[in-house]
């Protein structure tokens, strides 16, 4: 079966924080990595039009980019195999000794993997390699790494629909600031504050890779209301402390929202901190949209 034209189980849930009570403001998680068992979270939007894209465009097969525990590359493997397309997966660094979990399960899924060498890997947009790799396996459907580009913000635009309480915030976690581009795009209050928190160290970058995705989609720039908290990075992608860790545990036996580490648990550390610290007003609602990503557990 194809991917359903809209989730049916996207959940608002009522985070009633210690913290949140005490500053008077309303926390709320939107629960889209219950989309979907495999294809999950801000995957399902990037990926539905893309592959509806390349089924119209008479591709048989997809081809796109991510390391060894790539949310992204789990996600496509899983949706090609739903919309009945091979897949290749291209992926950065020499190819592991022990693969991992997010490897094994994307070539159970019928994904061929190609490694490359990092150096190699920074080509990935170049047309001289794209050529290669065409050479090397045929045509096929490119979807960028992270599956951001102007169909992927198509579908994370609709992300915000599922919100049906007013709001003054909504926050989220950026990797390639996709979701991130769909969510502005569809925010029509422009008091609304969107917040992203990278996951990469030194993230400021985003916020120009956004403002280019958002360009691309429909022709409209950053608003004023769009921040960037950067200093929630805990060391750099896919990078973590104890404390992270020991504050994921906690989260999930207090409210029964599972997170991971490289993205949602740290956002909602973040945005906890920032209620904290008086950064919300009281009588703010806040929306964090978790993004899924789950696959990517390492504890």
């Amino acid at each position: 079966m194809l991917l359903q034209s809209s989730p049916t189980n996207v959940p608002l849930q009522e985070v009633k924080h210690p913290l949140a009570e005490q500053f008077g403001v309303q926390f709320m998680v939107l629960r889209t990595d219950l989309t979907h068992p495999e294809v999950s979270g801000n995957k399902w939007f990037k990926l539905k039009y893309n592959l509806e894209a390349a089924v119209k465009q008479g591709f048989d097969t997809v081809l796109t980019f991510g390391g060894a525990y790539s949310n992204h590359i789990y996600a496509t493997a899983a949706a090609a195999k739903v919309y009945g397309l091979k897949a290749i997966g291209v992926i950065r660094g020499e190819e592991p000794k022990v693969w991992s979990d997010t490897l094994k399960f994307a070539q159970e899924a019928g994904m061929q993997l190609h490694f490359v060498s990092r150096d190699d890997y920074r080509l990935k947009t170049e047309p001289t390699f794209l050529q290669g790799l065409a050479e090397q396996f045929g045509k096929a459907y490119l979807i960028p790494e992270g599956g951001s580009n102007a169909l992927a913000v198509k579908g994370t635009a609709k992300i915000t629909s599922f919100i049906d309480i007013p709001y003054t915030h909504i926050c989220c976690a950026a990797g390639t600031g996709g979701t991130l581009a769909g969510i502005v795009a569809s925010v029509q209050d422009q008091n609304i504050e969107v917040i992203a928190f990278p996951a990469l160290k030194n993230g400021g970058f985003l916020k120009d890779d956004i403002a280019q995705l958002l360009k691309e989609y429909n022709g409209t720039s950053l608003p004023e209301s769009f921040t960037l908290q950067t200093d929630y990075h805990f060391g750099g992608y896919a990078k973590t402390t104890p404390e992270l860790i020991a504050f994921i545990k906690t989260f999930e036996a207090d409210f029964g929202i599972p997170l991971e580490q490289v993205y949602t648990g740290k956002m909602l550390f973040g945005i906890l901190e920032l209620i904290a610290q008086g950064y919300f007003k009281n009588g703010s609602t806040i929306v964090a949209v978790h993004t899924g990503g789950l696959q990517g557990r390492s504890f």
